[in-house]
């Protein structure tokens, strides 16, 4: 089911991404019930949202013109819980200067706090996408589509 609720997650963000018109939550569940979610996994999925909403530390700010001042290690806990690539993905992003160290922390918590199976690259991807959205809604929107779609020159140009 977790993988449901990340796939509703990750239509969700890319529906407001899309710049479509503003919709009703109704008219949002409406058509993802239409596309064969069932209520009850649309509902874990805008529980988790709000909850991830919720957490998001008031005040952080990410720059994108900081580099890094430090390497991160995973402990072992985290080794287990993020498989190598979503490791790798959020070692890149933090290196690239797209994640300060606060945002790669929440994310690394909330990947940390939903799994129950080892956290995938596709999972990490969305995890850091709504954390991102979280802490600077328009500002990153750029950003978003280039990492959903690998797009790592656009990214990086």
């Amino acid at each position: 089911m977790r993988e449901r609720v990340l796939a509703i997650v990750s239509f969700i963000a890319q529906y407001f991404l899309d710049d479509r018109d503003m919709v009703t939550e109704t008219d949002l569940v409406e058509e993802l019930l239409s596309v064969g979610f069932e209520s009850e996994e649309i509902d874990a999925a805008f529980v988790w949202m709000e909850s991830q909403a919720l957490c998001a530390p008031a005040g952080s700010e990410t720059s994108l013109n900081a580099p890094p001042l430090s390497h991160r290690v995973f402990t072992l806990e985290e080794n287990r819980a993020l498989s190598s690539e979503a490791r790798g993905f959020l070692s890149r992003l933090r290196t690239m200067g797209i994640l300060d160290n606060e945002l790669q922390e929440e994310v690394i918590e909330k990947a940390l706090l939903m799994s129950d199976d080892e956290v995938s690259l596709k999972e990490i991807k969305t995890i850091t996408v709504l954390a991102m959205f979280a802490n600077s809604q328009n500002e990153w929107r750029r950003e978003f589509d280039c990492l959903l779609e690998d797009d790592w020159q656009r990214l990086l140009n």
